[in-house]
């Protein structure tokens, strides 16, 4: 297998696990709906990935290190699925632009590219829900450079075509 192919691999992976995860959050939200605290919504989701046969880690502790030195920093993380995917619950009126900068953080920390962002205090689930990638696993890939130099010529080959349409 190259390179392309594990990329395109770890991106399949990732994509059909969190489209598992949020099928099951899905199912929290309509039996529970909204209003609750999120340490009910942490139960219920573990729940479901229990009963779906989904490995995860709950609460785990996320190291901070600065240079050299480990941090005495209480950083939990909500789910760590599958060792992969980074799930940051919440229960709150609105998600905020530092509710999406945490879930960044923890992926950079942890070294992780995909997490969700998941607000359970929303009428439709879907409303509440953010992927959050980080790095490029999840970015477009750019074009080759022969393509576009390719397309450029055909583009040159044309202009005289364009300004002068009658021979």
């Amino acid at each position: 297998m190259n390179n392309h192919e594990d990329t395109e691999a770890q991106r399949k992976r990732l994509n059909d696990l969190s489209y598992r995860v949020i099928g099951l959050s899905m199912e929290v939200h309509r039996e529970l709906g909204p209003g609750l605290l999120e340490s009910v919504y942490e139960e219920a989701l573990a729940y479901e990935l229990a009963q779906a046969g989904i490995h995860f880690e709950r609460q785990r502790e996320c190291p901070v290190r600065y240079k050299d030195v480990l941090l005495p920093c209480n950083y939990r993380l909500d789910f760590v699925v599958e060792g992969e995917l980074i799930l940051e619950l919440k229960a709150v009126t609105e998600l905020l632009p530092l509710h999406h900068a945490q879930l960044l953080t923890y992926l950079k920390l942890e070294r992780r590219t995909l997490g969700l962002l998941i607000n359970f205090n929303v009428p439709v689930l879907k409303d509440g829900l953010r992927r959050v990638a980080r790095g490029e696993l999840f970015n477009p890939e750019p074009k080759p450079a022969s393509a576009i130099r390719h397309l450029a010529g055909l583009l040159c080959a044309f202009v005289p075509l364009w300004l002068n349409p009658n021979p």
